[in-house]
């Protein structure tokens, strides 16, 4: 046997030079180990054995061909470049969320380094358009409503219109400069479920971390570029009470100054059959306001309005904004396996309702619900066990 190892691996080194017009760079000891490979298998030459023998000599020999003509600075790019593909999946716990955070890790740095700094200008530009339509209701359409409706009416929209805003404002400024909450930087015995590559910090439950902030958030909803701030445990309230009276804002401005917007714009139209009316520039620029306001609270309302009732959703289920696609994650999980997920913090939606709203009896609809208040919200945000779930708060 080992002299017709021997003897074969001559007569195809012979054969390997007459094909290629040079001699084989593969060494004796690779011949002979593929010459005694396929002995082993066939214990003789076949047609069928030997082209498949001389195919892969072939094809080796024109691969560290090609090797060698490369220069080397593009070997060594290459091998650096391996390197680095190689290096993203160099463990088992590896997946692919791990390799796309990787990959558009510069894009996301740089839309969080933009959106930090674009806060300042987000805050100062909800206060310019919200004081401007202010502006223009007292200047404009409260000596309409003065001169034009009876007392009864005048009292309800001076009424509603300032609750209305007095809960914008201050539900705005509690959310804009109300801290999230924050997991202890300290030792402590807190449960948690997670270790934070960011900060290299535990994390309680339903606790995320926020680039932009560059910090963890206790039950972390989202950031909120019109607040400059985070949207948690500590502020979600206020932020879901300021989209929903801006909402409310928007469209008692729509429905009550429709027939003044339709008004404006008849009078601004340029196409008349007869002479224009003489306009002053004070009832052009009254005409203008009507109708940049009928026109920004019209569009503000569908907008925010469907950002609310998505939220109002949200809350129903017990969830945020991040849980609501982790969830949705783990229920096609566990269908896989035959089986049903259920969110753990979901208590059912007039208690995921009251213990959002902080409501504990039925004065607090009207005390904590209808008119500003700064209570804050059940628990610490580190643990989600010690909620009175197990019964109604308040009898139904």
């Amino acid at each position: 046997m080992k002299f017709k190892c021997q003897l074969a691996q001559t007569d195809i080194g012979n054969y390997i030079i007459n094909l290629t017009g040079k001699k084989s760079k593969l060494t004796g000891s690779e011949i002979q180990h593929m010459v005694c490979s396929c002995y082993r298998c066939r214990m003789r030459w076949c047609p069928s054995s030997m082209f498949h023998l001389l195919c892969c000599v072939w094809s080796r020999s024109w691969t560290r061909r090609g090797r060698n003509r490369l220069p080397l600075w593009i070997r060594e790019i290459w091998a650096y470049m391996r390197l680095l593909v190689q290096s993203l999946y160099f463990n088992t716990l590896t997946d692919s969320d791990v390799v796309f955070d990787s990959v558009f890790e510069p894009v996301f740095w740089t839309v969080d380094y933009v959106t930090r700094w674009f806060g300042t200008v987000f805050v100062c530009l909800v206060v310019i358009l919200t004081s401007s339509i202010v502006v223009i209701a007292y200047v404009v359409l409260l000596p309409l409503v003065l001169n034009t409706y009876s007392p009864v009416w005048i009292a309800w929209h001076v009424c509603y219109g300032h609750w209305n805003l007095i809960m914008i404002a201050f539900h705005y400024y509690k959310a804009a400069k109300t801290s999230p909450g924050c997991p202890p930087t300290e030792k402590n015995d807190t449960p948690f479920v997670a270790v934070c590559k960011k900060c290299i910090m535990a994390k309680p439950a339903r606790t995320h971390h926020c680039g932009i902030c560059n910090r963890c958030i206790l039950k972390m909803d989202h950031h909120c570029p019109w607040l400059n701030n985070c949207v948690g445990h500590l502020n979600h309230r206020y932020f879901f009470s300021f989209c929903l009276f801006m909402t409310l804002g928007c469209v008692y401005c729509s429905i009550s100054g429709r027939n003044l917007f339709l008004d404006a714009y008849n009078a601004l139209e340029t196409n008349y059959q007869t002479p224009a009316p003489p306009y002053t520039f004070k009832d052009k620029m009254i005409h203008k306001s009507i109708i940049y306001m009928w026109v920004l609270t019209s569009t503000v309302g569908v907008a925010l309005g469907a950002l609310t009732i998505w939220h109002a959703v949200l809350i129903s289920r017990g969830e945020t904004s991040i849980e609501r696609h982790i969830n949705s994650k783990e229920r096609k999980r566990m269908a896989k396996w035959g089986k049903v997920y259920r969110n753990p913090f979901n208590y059912g939606r007039l208690n995921n309702w009251k213990i959002f709203l902080g409501v504990e009896k039925r004065s607090h609809w009207v005390t904590r619900v209808l008119l500003p208040s700064g209570h804050a919200p059940y628990g610490d945000g580190l643990t989600w066990d010690i909620f009175p779930v197990k019964k109604d708060l308040i009898p139904v």
